[in-house]
């Protein structure tokens, strides 16, 4: 049984999941579906063709699905649609995407969005991602799974950041970040990689082998990319080859060292 509180108005056409509860002053739209055993808390306004999965908690004063900060936008049919068990917290903003990118933005499941973050349009969040206080996602920025942004910390428009990647707080991403990578700075660039969360999703073998790879990569012996096609025409194992796809994918350049970027 759901409960619904006495001030929240639920317009028709919303569909509500089993035990969600909502909390008191929300406006819940008529295309708003919510899933099982969701939890949304007191002024959260959810609109537009938004889709949230099981077991999301959304916390007081949530924007969630209301249109994105794209002039360009004119009301047209999109999609924000979030997977299971993110936690949403006070005063993030979550736009649904635009018919100039996917005209959806996509988040996996798991994430922690802390207070104030903002993932604009177009966006695609893997899962158990965690953002910051006032993080900022620019539109069309993608990123993988176990992402850790620190709080106050933009990222521009269009840059993708590989799985397990960390950026710092107070920094400022302009470039692509390739798997694993720990960044600081303004401009962020490449400070070394990850280790604490490698640890936690590899073996101390696959670690060593990831290391080896970055170690060839950021040698500067050849530009970044013909170095990741020497790489990946020894057909090395999965991780290392999302690595050097990743590099040879990646259209913002990576930030190897300060003042001096490769392409």
């Amino acid at each position: 049984m759901s409960i619904i509180g006495k001030t929240s108005i639920v317009k028709e056409g919303a569909k509500i999941g089993k035990n969600v509860v909502i909390g008191e002053f929300c406006i819940i739209d008529e295309n708003v579906v919510i899933g099982d055993d969701c939890v949304i808390g007191n002024y959260v306004h959810i609109a537009g063709w938004t889709t949230l999965g099981k077991g999301n908690k959304v916390f007081n004063n949530a924007a969630v699905g209301v249109p994105p900060q794209d002039l360009k936008y004119a009301g047209e049919k999109t999609e924000l649609i979030i997977g299971d068990e993110n936690l949403i917290r006070e005063f993030t903003t979550l736009n649904p995407g635009t018919i100039g990118g996917h005209s959806k933005t996509i988040i996996g499941n798991k994430n922690l969005f802390m207070a104030y973050v903002h993932i604009a349009h177009d966006c695609v969040v893997g899962n158990e991602c965690i953002l910051a206080n006032n993080a900022t996602l620019g539109g069309h920025v993608e990123l993988g799974d176990y992402v850790n942004i620190g709080g106050l910390t933009p990222i521009h428009q269009f840059v993708k950041i590989g799985s397990g990647c960390m950026v710092a707080g107070g920094s400022v991403l302009t470039q692509d970040l390739p798997p694993y990578c720990l960044a600081e700075g303004n401009r962020a660039y490449i400070r070394g990689l990850n280790k604490h969360r490698m640890r936690k999703i590899f073996s101390r073998e696959e670690i060593d082998e990831i290391s080896h790879l970055y170690k060839i990569l950021f040698s500067h012996t050849a530009p970044i990319r013909e170095l990741a096609q020497q790489e990946l025409d020894k057909n090395p194992n999965p991780i290392s080859r999302s690595i050097c796809e990743f590099i040879l994918s990646n259209t913002r350049g990576i930030p190897l060292n300060k003042g001096t970027q490769s392409e």
